[in-house]
């Protein structure tokens, strides 16, 4: 087949697609095979782009006009490569200049993904040795434990009953909306 298929997003309502649609259609692609969006890139269902990856066969490209318009992030870019690659589809952002059907294209893209892979390892190194260093020196982690002592609910009673609202008792006693719910439930 070896189709070009192309993904187009923007984030909100008043921008326009032009400049993207330009591009793609420079590269080689047919109109009726761009799907848009005009949704953030950080929700992950989007409209458009669920159809176009399940219109993608073996052999197709999917070109996009620069990578942030496919992936929220850099893993979750790496993910969508990856299962097109599975799938036997190639992938091409024009913006970045990388295309996955050249070996230079693929080698950069590998890099990208060890590099996401990387950071994520120093992240969770960096995550597990603060918590130890913590509970070395006795700290526990999670909220600190409010006990509710008799004053402090009937303090919370008495506010509510005067006509304080749960917000303005909350702020007043530096307790949040739901700590005030609790204690007039006791």
């Amino acid at each position: 087949m070896n189709r070009l298929i192309g993904y187009a997003r923007v984030s909100t309502q008043d921008q326009d697609f032009t400049l993207q649609i330009d591009a793609l259609k420079q590269q080689g692609v047919v109109e009726s095979n761009i799907y848009k969006d005009k949704i953030s890139g950080s929700k992950k269902d989007r409209p458009g782009l669920q159809p176009c990856l399940k219109a993608l066969q073996p052999g197709d490209t999917l070109v996009v006009w620069k990578l942030d318009r496919l992936g929220r992030s850099l893993p979750d870019l790496i993910q969508i490569v990856e299962d097109l690659k599975k799938r036997g589809v190639n992938f091409k952002s024009i913006t970045e200049s990388l295309d996955t059907t050249s070996p230079g294209g693929n080698l950069i893209f590998h890099m990208f993904g060890a590099l996401a892979q990387f950071e994520r390892e120093l992240i969770k190194e960096r995550t597990h040795a603060g918590l130890k260093s913590a509970r070395a020196k006795g700290r526990v982690g999670g909220r600190r434990k409010i006990v509710a002592t008799h004053s402090s609910v009937q303090s919370v009673k008495q506010m509510y009953k005067n006509g304080c609202q749960p917000a303005q008792i909350a702020e007043v006693l530096g307790i949040s909306k739901r700590t005030v719910y609790r204690r007039l439930c006791c």
